[in-house]
């Protein structure tokens, strides 16, 4: 008979709104209980939502949270749930924060995560590797706990470890061999990137075999700024067998009934020395026991993977729509040209939040084509949006009556205009503009300031142009497949991207190919390779010195850039950070 019946809550917190995120574990643990779950793990500070950023140095927000756990624990023993164990993370703290004057070494923020049973906070457990990498910033907001806590609960001993933990060997698995633990409990806030799913589970499997034990992995999903989280929550055994596993991008409770073994009768004394995985064990013996199992089985299942471009376009709409909903806009408006990037961008709007709440204004000029103004009016067909046409060659015209301006000035007036257009529309009817350029063009600086760079969020912010295609590609087969009408015009897909700003203009009369382009922006952008390694890669020495200095020279636009849904290994803002006056040059 199995000996446990756990529930993984792969839920979508928001930062800051601890009163919301409590209630959601009340929901979500009433759910568990129904299934006869007699434990419930939510994810990584789940109360205060993640990341929380340099809230953590706010002693009130602090303050709000301790009080949030405590609160929670009796409201759910009011609500009938006492005799569920229920793992939820939240920020915790034993001393002042490190940018005061009066912290002490070895204490201050912790992220923490404890076991709510019987309305008590019966254990804590504290973070004990801190992620400094990436989009992480770990070390400046937190101190890292240096014991790994273990719960007896029923037969089985049960060790609680945070995010990062699982993604370092030695430390709390290690100390969780030591302890002879049988199941391993990790909470997590791990954002997307693309192929992230492909990493976890070998990852686990790692981690399950160093400690010995099952791994019961649980980690958010939800847009919170630029980061998207996923989800992919799932069960491994020591042995490396994977129980059961969650979809991606989507709210569930993944229920599994478990066979664990029964934990020594005589454990290790509290407080033991430390070894070489340098933490001490805290033992916690729960007084109540696990409540009465239910009828079974309970099988979670395992959700099947999905394409690439599936995950990117999954991870776009769940990032805008998470933007959109909880900075409290009722819809956008884009600027749709008729281009495969404002094509994509209106799709994944559309999918996101519905047709009613997309606005999409096109702004032809004089040298706009037709068929650009015919692939806008036909996307808008398709996906039932509200579209509108504001032609901008008045407005143009006036200003060259009272300015002279010639060659890119006037290019970039016109891009402008449109600018102000969209922004005003956004004042007058609250809409938030979204803004379409790609990954490609924002590394190369082929935007205009203030022009068609402007927006609250770009959903392309980290998309590259080659993949934009790709997306429009599989978005319309989807549809097709489900029997829909795909929303993106062939002839938006198929011709020659141009930004129509002169007669008979293309990208490739500033740009190289798109293909060669992004191979060489992957190389320096994403994986850090210098002039040398490109060159020697096959890319012409010429056009990686090319290239690279456009990316050089562009970081000012990036750093006025609007936050946009990360997908990569390194994208710009959070991961990328560089000086904008910077006189290091490849090669120079």
């Amino acid at each position: 008979m199995p000996s446990m019946r756990i529930a993984l809550a792969q839920v979508n917190p928001t930062v800051g709104d601890i009163p919301g995120n409590a209630a959601a574990v009340r929901r979500w643990t009433r759910r568990a209980a129904d299934a006869g779950a007699q434990l419930v793990a939510f994810p990584e500070m789940m109360l205060t939502g993640y990341p929380i950023e340099d809230l953590v140095f706010r002693q009130s927000f602090v303050v709000a949270s301790r009080a949030a756990l405590r609160q929670l624990a009796t409201d759910l023993a009011a609500d009938g749930l006492g005799d569920v164990a229920v793992v939820v993370g939240y920020v915790d703290a034993d001393g002042p924060a490190p940018t005061s004057a009066d912290a002490v070494p070895g204490s201050g923020r912790r992220d923490a995560s404890a076991l709510l049973l019987g309305g008590e906070v019966a254990a804590t457990y504290f973070k004990h590797h801190l992620p400094n990498y990436g989009v992480f910033d770990e070390d400046r907001y937190f101190e890292p706990g240096t014991s790994l806590t273990v719960v007896r609960f029923g037969d089985a001993d049960i060790a609680l470890t945070v995010c990062e933990d699982l993604w370092q060997a030695g430390g709390p698995f290690a100390a969780a061999r030591r302890a002879g633990v049988q199941l391993v409990v990790s909470i997590n806030a791990s954002p997307y990137e693309l192929d992230k799913d492909d990493v976890r589970l070998p990852l686990i499997r790692r981690r399950a075999a160093e400690a010995g034990a099952t791994v019961a992995y649980v980690n958010m999903i939800g847009g919170q700024d630029e980061l998207v989280f996923d989800g992919d929550s799932m069960i491994v055994t020591a042995d490396g067998e994977l129980l059961t596993r969650a979809g991606q991008f989507t709210e569930e409770l993944l229920i599994h009934d478990l066979e664990l073994s029964a934990a020594d009768t005589a454990p290790v004394s509290h407080g033991e020395n430390r070894r070489d995985d340098d933490m001490t064990i805290e033992r916690v013996t729960l007084a109540a026991a696990p409540r009465p199992f239910a009828d079974g089985p309970a099988v979670g299942g395992i959700a099947e993977r999905v394409t690439d471009e599936a995950e990117i376009w999954s991870a776009l709409t769940l990032g805008l729509h998470d933007y959109v909903e909880k900075n409290g806009f009722r819809s956008v408006v884009l600027g749709l040209s008729g281009g495969i990037d404002s094509a994509v961008v209106a799709a994944i709007a559309v999918d996101a939040l519905g047709p009613q709440r997309v606005v999409a204004i096109s702004m032809p000029s004089g040298y706009s084509s037709s068929h650009s103004r015919d692939d806008a009016a036909d996307l808008a067909k398709r996906t039932g949006l509200d579209y509108r046409s504001e032609p901008i060659q008045p407005m143009v015209d006036a200003f060259l009556a009272n300015m002279s301006l010639s060659g890119l000035a006037v290019e970039n007036l016109q891009a402008r205009v449109r600018g102000v257009i969209l922004m005003a529309l956004s004042n007058q009817e609250g809409h938030l503009v979204l803004t379409t350029g790609n990954k490609s063009e924002l590394a190369v600086g082929y935007s205009t300031l203030y022009g068609d760079s402007v927006g609250g969020f770009n959903p392309l912010k980290d998309v590259p142009k080659t993949m934009v295609w790709r997306l429009a590609t599989w978005r319309n087969a989807d549809a097709a497949r489900r029997g829909g009408e795909p929303p993106i015009p062939e002839n938006s897909i198929v011709k020659p991207p141009s930004a129509e700003l002169r007669p008979g203009q293309v990208d490739t009369d500033s740009l190289p190919d798109y293909d060669v382009l992004d191979a060489i922006l992957g190389g320096y952008i994403d994986g850090d390779r210098g002039r040398d390694d490109l060159i020697a890669a096959g890319h012409d020495a010429a056009l990686v010195d090319r290239v690279l200095r456009m990316v050089d020279i562009a970081e000012y636009k990036r750093r006025q850039s609007a936050p946009g849904t990360k997908i990569s290994i390194k994208a710009f803002g959070r991961d990328r950070r560089l000086p904008i006056t910077n006189r290091f040059r490849e090669g120079a």
